[in-house]
């Protein structure tokens, strides 16, 4: 057993613990919620709940209550093939154009021919996530009144909502939550006086949907639109009510509640994606729900909950003020150092979302996770691999959620053979591709514009969240699993390299950095290139890893030794320009937009380890003046990973200060490709509009100034800002190498530290500035 300590005297060490610790462990729990004084007046007041499959944000309106209801798997849109099948015959003239440094005419062909076919994801069959509909509840009350004592929270311990407040002396309650172990939304309505709960409950839907009365049963159901000849999605949605007191019955297509004291209401629903029952499921579910005691059900859901969330808990010593979300987000932009509470509450909610939004056998979080309060969401509410959907992932292993990452890897394994097509048809290539964009439906085409939509670099990246599910756990049989995901990646990227004629490396083209374009020597602008530096990173971290793996596995050496030679001819992982910073692309092009929201070209430094301090000191630098340059403002997936970034470059008090921007209240929902990022009132963050990988981003990176491992030693406190040094005590954090970490500290100094492991072998870990040579204590 590991149980280090230092600096402080035992009897000092033990005071502190007893008296210390506790109180801000107790102070901090206490705040593990999110809670606030009035009803929601917009969606981004209102609080999320999820089981990882349905999802509920009730508004909390003590008159009339909008809830909107969310499943995973609603997806408008059908497979389609929009492969150009001739694209590849243009390779030779594109990429001759490159080299000549026509760049712009390079790209203009490119939008003729060598884009997806058809609408690309601006309408079906790529299709769009979608709000399953809105549940609706209009309350009445036996005299006119305004309600007194109003309070909304969300726990996060237990992932239940509860609205309360008094009218005409009568204590009105709900609870709300996605049942864990039950698979139903529920909605428990009281009073605490007989006879005094009244509500009308409907359910609607913008469009494609149908309601009706079935006896005592309210329905929706409907199918959304595919695009194609495909069928589209079918769903059904079931709701009933449990009453004590007072009488149940119908209206058209509402239920009403009179004269109760209590009412608990189940929605149960499911869609036919890829479940062919899904009508009998429904059936089933709200059939054993109205079975349960409802204090039973309660605790069978938080019971559930609470075995993958009490797995981590992080405090720090400080305030942690208990005021309505709202203002204590507003508090604490204004002043950080004013509230340590706040980073933990934010850490813990990406935690609580994560387990919210994605379970095994399912889909993974989409870019709003599973919250959509419209038909077309924003982007489609699709998963974008150019950082967004890996973001999504990031926090998930440090966090001690690993599991939460296999569906992602279920949806990757679903691109390889769509995948394939694309090879072939757009570069005549071995393996698979995946480029900007993907849905449930397996797009793998370029997008429908060159600027943006052949960037190549995504198949490449989602290997590396694959990947990092085996360094955190070392399962075999996981690796072995997903061995061909990697291999065929691999396969992909070796086919498709060329020579460079300036360099002698080997690069791609046609190719782009995300999302963002340069300066041509005529003053023209473009995006596609060869090489840039965030496909020479992939590339390079997927060989390494695809030969690590073959090793491991004992199989397919001559393919090992054709990437290790490969390997040799690649770029470095980092080139630095005259100016100092990391080049972007092979050639010092002059930047359209040097605050650029992408940082593509850091790759190496975060999510790969190919640029450390340690290691790499000269490319560490120039990343940081990289990172000076762009600034710290941007949407907030952005503002997240520029704080990712000064974590890795164990800067504490930058990242820190990126964290608190990330913290900046905000209402605006316009679209947003600049700076202007921040987080709504229910802490959702905002591009904006609500995009969840901010979260995601921001809870990674506030892991990663505690715990990191990516640099073959567990580091412990990396980048500790001067807020946060008076003392704390992280429990149940995971690092590569299937270790889980527990460690305090006091006055910026560890003070103690627990690692346990699969196995007693010596592993390095970083303390207080000195790499010791630690045995764990066995798991």
């Amino acid at each position: 057993m590991i149980r280090k300590q230092f600096s402080l005297p035992y009897w000092l060490l033990a005071v502190f613990a007893v008296f210390f610790r506790p109180a801000t462990s107790q102070a901090q729990d206490k705040a593990l919620k999110l809670w606030f004084d009035k009803p929601a007046k917009v969606w981004e007041e209102t609080l999320p709940l999820g089981n990882g499959r349905l999802g509920m944000t009730p508004d909390g309106g003590w008159n009339r209550e909008k809830i909107v209801l969310n499943d995973i798997t609603l997806w408008s849109g059908a497979p389609q093939d929009a492969n150009n099948y001739e694209a590849y015959k243009l390779l030779p003239q594109i990429r001759q154009l490159i080299r000549e440094g026509k760049n712009d005419e390079a790209q203009a062909l490119m939008d003729k021919s060598f884009v997806c076919t058809g609408k690309g994801s601006a309408d079906v069959p790529f299709g769009c996530f979608q709000m399953l509909g809105e549940l609706h509840l209009d309350y009445s009350y036996p005299a006119p009144g305004t309600p007194t004592n109003y309070k909304r929270t969300l726990s996060l311990n237990h992932a239940i909502a509860a609205t309360n407040y008094q009218l005409n002396g009568v204590n009105y309650s709900r609870e709300y939550f996605t049942d864990f172990n039950g698979d139903v939304a529920v909605v428990r309505l009281a009073a605490d006086k007989p006879g005094m709960l009244n509500v009308k409950v409907a359910i609607s839907r913008p469009e494609n949907a149908a309601t009706n009365i079935v006896g005592k049963e309210l329905q929706m159901s409907g199918q959304l639109k595919s695009g194609n000849e495909n069928p589209g999605m079918k769903y059904l949605s079931r709701v009933q009510a449990k009453l004590k007191g007072g009488s149940l019955s119908t209206n058209e297509d509402t239920l009403v509640i009179k004269d109760a004291s209590e009412a608990v209401i189940y929605v149960s629903t499911a869609t036919d994606f890829r479940n062919p029952g899904y009508k009998e499921q429904t059936q089933r579910l709200m059939t054993a729900a109205l079975k349960q005691d409802y204090a039973q059900q309660k605790n069978k859901h938080i019971a559930a909950y609470k075995r993958l969330f009490d797995r981590v808990s992080v405090n720090i010593v400080g305030p942690a003020i208990d005021v309505p979300t709202d203002q204590r987000l507003l508090n604490f932009h204004n002043a950080p150092a004013s509230d340590n509470g706040l980073p933990v509450l934010f850490y813990q909610f990406g935690r609580y979302l994560s387990i919210s939004s994605t379970r095994l056998g399912l889909l993974p979080p989409n870019l709003q996770g599973l919250w959509a309060n419209q038909i077309q969401t924003p982007w489609n509410g699709d998963y974008h691999l150019d950082v967004n959907v890996q973001m999504n992932h990031w926090p998930v292993e440090v966090s001690n959620l690993s599991e939460l990452n296999l569906p992602l890897a279920e949806l990757v394994k679903g691109l390889v053979k769509p995948g394939e097509r694309t090879a072939k048809a757009y570069y005549n290539a071995e393996g698979w591709v995946a480029h900007v964009i993907t849905n449930v439906w397996g797009f793998t085409e370029p997008g429908e514009s060159a600027s943006w939509g052949v960037t190549k670099s995504g198949s490449g990246w989602l290997c590396n969240n694959l990947w990092e599910h085996y360094a955190f756990t070392n399962d075999k049989k996981y690796l072995a699993d997903i061995y061909p995901v990697l291999k065929g990646s691999a396969a992909f990227y070796n086919s498709i390299l060329v020579k460079d004629d300036k360099t002698g490396w080997l690069v791609t083209s046609p190719s782009s950095s995300p999302e963002n374009s340069f300066y041509l020597p005529n003053g023209k602008h473009a995006s596609i290139c060869s090489g840039p530096t965030i496909d020479n990173q992939i590339i390079r971290e997927l060989f390494m890893n695809v030969i690590t793996a073959a090793k491991t596995l004992g199989k397919d050496a001559g393919f090992a030794a054709t990437l290790e030679e490969r390997l040799k001819q690649l770029p470095p992982a980092g080139v630095v320009g005259k100016d100092g910073r990391l080049m972007e692309w092979l050639e010092e092009y002059k930047e359209t937009e040097p605050t650029h929201r992408h940082i593509s070209h850091l790759y190496g430094l975060y999510p790969a380890s190919l640029i450390t301090p340690e290691a790499t000191p000269d490319l560490a630098e120039a990343c940081r003046k990289t990172l000076e340059v762009r600034g710290d403002d941007g949407p907030s997936w952005s503002i997240a990973y520029k704080q990712l970034f000064w974590a890795r470059l164990h800067d504490g008090n930058r990242a820190f200060k990126l964290f608190s921007g990330l913290i900046k209240p905000t209402y605006n929902t316009e679209i947003n490709y600049g700076p202007g990022g921040g987080i709504y009132p229910n802490m959702f963050s905002a591009g904006p509009p609500f995009q969840i990988d901010g979260n995601f981003g921001g809870a990674a990176a506030i892991a990663e100034m505690l715990l990191q491992s990516h640099a073959g030693f567990i580091d412990l406190l990396p980048a500790l800002p001067d807020a946060w040094k008076a003392g704390g005590e992280i429990k149940g954090l995971k690092a590569r190498g299937n270790y889980t970490v527990d460690l305090a500290w006091k006055d910026g100094i560890v003070t103690s530290y627990r690692i346990k492991g699969p196995d007693r072998k010596k592993v390095k870990v970083k303390v207080n500035g000195t790499i010791k040579d630690i045995t764990p204590e066995l798991k």
